[in-house]
């Protein structure tokens, strides 16, 4: 899934190539990717991209100063394949294509929206107010805000009596961490993932408000400039235990365990997060009997 450092990275280059120019076709191809129906998406046919913003995950592609904004979210399997020349004549629906959704500009160019898998997730809106977009509306946040400092961080965390990797992943306390940073996050603080969020002190929140920025402002540096298609090559080569599984851990060489869930996982190292010891898998003990 596309996380704050993609797709502020994604943002950095639609402003690059995207703004200035005109709309001059919306084509969605899976009408279930589009959420809204006043205005229609045809309302931003015609008009020129003057800004992108992000919001969390969110795309926010603005036409006409603000007036009207297109807005995607490209969930867990989404994409966004910029074009330099769009293919000739309308793409076809159904099939096993992933293409959602194909916007075209005057000059030939455009980008495709695609989606891999079954679950169909991926969202476009067309509002006239970000915050029109529910999902907008509920995000905490933006944890590479200036004004997001450890005290702000440290009361959000007052009450919070869940697990930290959960509490980092909801967007409506901070927006833009999903699983595969938050693990990055607490391996960098040395932290286990199970540990409560109301339980950490005062010298435990500061260093795990020092990990959380410097991974995300790592992972934004190592992102930007990159052209979309290779973004996500980027993510994968620069984590250190997301999605390692069975491989050394990179600080100490302990072997990095996952834990897994219905419908997903995580995955941390034992020497550095949890003191040696395995956090308990109750699915693949299930396996394993």
């Amino acid at each position: 899934m596309p996380e704050l450092p993609e797709v502020e990275a994604l943002r950095d280059f639609l402003v690059e190539n995207l703004v200035g120019h005109e709309v001059v076709r919306i084509l969605p191809v899976a009408i279930s990717v589009l959420k809204t129906y006043d205005p229609p998406v045809t309302a931003f046919e015609g008009r020129e991209i003057t800004g992108v913003r992000r919001h969390g995950k969110f795309l926010d592609m603005e036409a006409d100063d603000q007036d009207l904004h297109l807005v995607t979210h490209l969930a867990r399997a989404g994409w966004l394949h910029w074009r330099d020349r769009l293919p000739d004549g309308p793409p076809r629906p159904g099939g096993k294509s992933p293409l959602a959704l194909r916007v075209a500009l005057e000059t030939g160019e455009g980008f495709d929206l695609t989606e891999a898998g079954t679950q169909k997730r991926l969202a476009v809106y067309v509002v006239r107010n970000p915050s029109d977009v529910p999902g907008i509306a509920r995000l905490g946040p933006d944890p590479l805000a200036d004004a997001f400092d450890v005290t702000r961080f440290a009361g959000l965390l007052v009450g919070e009596r869940r697990q930290i990797k959960g509490a980092l992943r909801d967007q409506s306390l901070i927006a833009g961490i999903g699983n595969a940073y938050s693990d990055e996050i607490l391996h960098t603080a040395k932290m286990s993932p199970f540990k409560l969020a109301s339980s950490l002190k005062p010298e435990e929140t500061r260093h795990l408000y020092e990990a959380l920025r410097s991974t995300l402002t790592e992972a934004v540096e190592r992102a930007r400039g990159l052209a979309a298609g290779r973004l996500k090559a980027e993510k994968k080569s620069g984590l250190r235990v997301h999605g390692r599984t069975g491989e050394p851990c990179p600080v100490c060489g302990d072997t990095i365990r996952e834990v897994s869930f219905s419908d997903s996982s995580l995955q941390y190292c034992p020497t550095c997060q949890t003191g040696g010891k395995p956090l308990a898998d109750r699915r693949m003990s299930r396996l394993l009997k």
